[in-house]
Formats: C-alpha cells, sequence, structure tokens
C-alpha cells in the first residue's frame, strides 16, 4: 500500500460539537471506525494528509491506531454546506480479501461520429470489488460511434475481479445529433404569417 495512504489516528476521549470544533481548529478532523460487529472506535485524522487523500475517490487507509494497524474505507464526508470544510469522517473497517460495494466514476474516451453529440447519462456505476483493489475509474471509449448508439451499464468492461451492482440496463452513454439551432427571425415571421392567416380566416 502508497506510504500516502498510511494515516496515524489518535484516539478521541471528548465528543460533541465543541470538542469536534476544537479539533478542527488544530488542523484534525473527527472520525468514527465501526463494522465487522466492533464497536465504534473515536478518532481524529491529520487535516492536511486527509484533505490530499480524499481527491481521489474511495480512498482504503492503513491506519495507525495506538500503534495496532487497521485498514478503513472512507465511507462518508461529512462537510460545512457553506465553507466546504470537512466536519466528519465516516470510516469502515475493512479485511484483506474482503469484498466491498463502491461507486465507480466511469470515464468516457474518444470522439464519437462527426456531427454527433455525447450525452452521459451516468457518471457512475456500483461494483463489488476487493477493498485493496478498488479501481479508479472505469474507461469507456465512443470512438466513431454513429448516432443511436447506446452504452449500458452491463456493456463496460470492468476491472478484473470486479461485480457489476448497477442494473446491466441502466444507460450510461448515449450519442445523437444536435438539435438544428431555432432561427427566432424566421419563427416569429411564421407565427406573424399564421396569425394574419387566422385573423384574414375570421373576417371572411
Amino acid at each position: 500500500m502508497s506510504d500516502d495512504l498510511k494515516v496515524t489516528a489518535e484516539l478521541r476521549e471528548s465528543f460533541g460539537k465543541g470538542a469536534a470544533r476544537k479539533l478542527r481548529a488544530l488542523g484534525k478532523i473527527p472520525a468514527v471506525l465501526y463494522g465487522h460487529g466492533t464497536e465504534p472506535v473515536h478518532v481524529s485524522l491529520p487535516g492536511h494528509q486527509m484533505l490530499l487523500i480524499l481527491r481521489k475517490s474511495n480512498a482504503v487507509l492503513e491506519l495507525d491506531i495506538a500503534g495496532k494497524g487497521q485498514l478503513a474505507l472512507v465511507k462518508d464526508v461529512q462537510k460545512d454546506p457553506v465553507r466546504q470544510i470537512i466536519e466528519h469522517l465516516d470510516l469502515i473497517v475493512v479485511k484483506k480479501g474482503e469484498k466491498v460495494q463502491v461507486d465507480i466514476p466511469v470515464h468516457v474516451e474518444g470522439e464519437s461520429a462527426a456531427g454527433t453529440i455525447l450525452n452521459q447519462d451516468a457518471t457512475t456505476v456500483s461494483l463489488e470489488v476487493e477493498a485493496t483493489h478498488i479501481p479508479e475509474r472505469v474507461t469507456v471509449s465512443v470512438e466513431g460511434l454513429e448516432e443511436g448508439a447506446q452504452i449500458l451499464a452491463g456493456d463496460l468492461e470492468l476491472p478484473k475481479g470486479a461485480s457489476l451492482i448497477t442494473e446491466a440496463d441502466v444507460l450510461i452513454v448515449a450519442i445523437a445529433v444536435p438539435a438544428a439551432p431555432v432561427d427566432e427571425e424566421t419563427e416569429a415571421a411564421e407565427a406573424a404569417a399564421e396569425e394574419t392567416a387566422a385573423e384574414a380566416e375570421a373576417a371572411e
């Protein structure tokens, strides 16, 4: 595992909003670790390091809690809606070889046929993967695809060992031709002509 994901966690003795505020003022993030039938463990994590780690989705941390190693997956990030400061993290205990369900970003590459546009209907898919081998992305190519082409979740080429949780018929990408731009002057002229015709009809 990358050294970047090795995090020293300090056990927390005090709880509540006041204690959490004090931790954040010290550049730390309050977190709780749970799962596998264990009692929740309340810890604080180094704020700057976690900000860097959280740029990558589905990060598995190698925690050092009072000298004891523990793998954990970041399950939920609670942010202040205005200041976007991380207020709290939920972590779940994971074990090597264990499978977890995660949402993986779908990355589209390539160019569809000339004159067409790409509509990406889903930006993530849910997969079941090994906790210590979570892929960063699932890549799909639209190179040369014509109008009307569709790629469904079941069409995606999944990383080795991964299985699809998302329904296979969920639309990921559709190729279409953009609608012709509306000429406002022509539209106004046509509407005026229709109105004149209607008035003439009424007069008769």
